[in-house]
């Protein structure tokens, strides 16, 4: 059971601009379903609002500000501990943004799956920087996106163990 960080960030660390993903990757969104698919996906209120519905065949959890806030076809709790602990059972658990969620829970994750894009964009919302002394990279496989042409990576990154 374990708990992972997946992203997809630009270069230049941008994750989201006005509420949405900067690009369109028919690839990255394909390899999001097929490792969250019958998992547990972890967000924040403003990434659920971005989706505008519940990701299906998988259990949505939502952390919001607002108390007895209502979500079809998700949980909503207060904080990143409590949506933790609701899914403490669950075989697999993703956070899947965003940027407050990702800074939260970086101490708490042993592995991020992040779609690494080979280019600076345009963006408001950004991934925190992973420090080199907390990280490695275990896998990485090249890409490019046939319709827009870019260049990007999947990589995966897990915890150095320090003890």
């Amino acid at each position: 059971m374990g708990t992972t960080i997946i992203v997809a960030q630009a270069k230049n660390g941008a994750i989201g601009v006005n509420g949405a993903l900067p690009w369109h990757l028919s690839a990255d969104l394909q390899r999001f379903k097929q490792l969250t698919i019958g998992n547990t996906v972890i967000m924040g209120r403003k990434t659920w609002d971005s989706i505008g519905r519940p990701l299906p065949n998988r259990r949505n959890i939502v952390i919001t500000r607002t108390h007895g806030l209502s979500l079809e076809g998700a949980l909503t709790v207060t904080s990143l501990e409590t949506a933790l602990d609701s899914a403490s059972n669950d075989l697999e658990k993703f956070i899947i943004g965003g940027a407050e969620i990702y800074n939260l829970a970086m101490p708490l994750v042993d592995t991020i799956e992040m779609t690494l894009i080979h280019e600076d964009v345009e963006g408001d919302t950004y991934f925190p920087s992973l420090d080199s002394n907390a990280w490695i990279e275990s896998m990485r496989s090249e890409h490019t996106d046939d319709k827009s042409g870019l260049n990007y990576s999947f990589v995966t990154y897990k915890r150095i163990n320090t003890t």
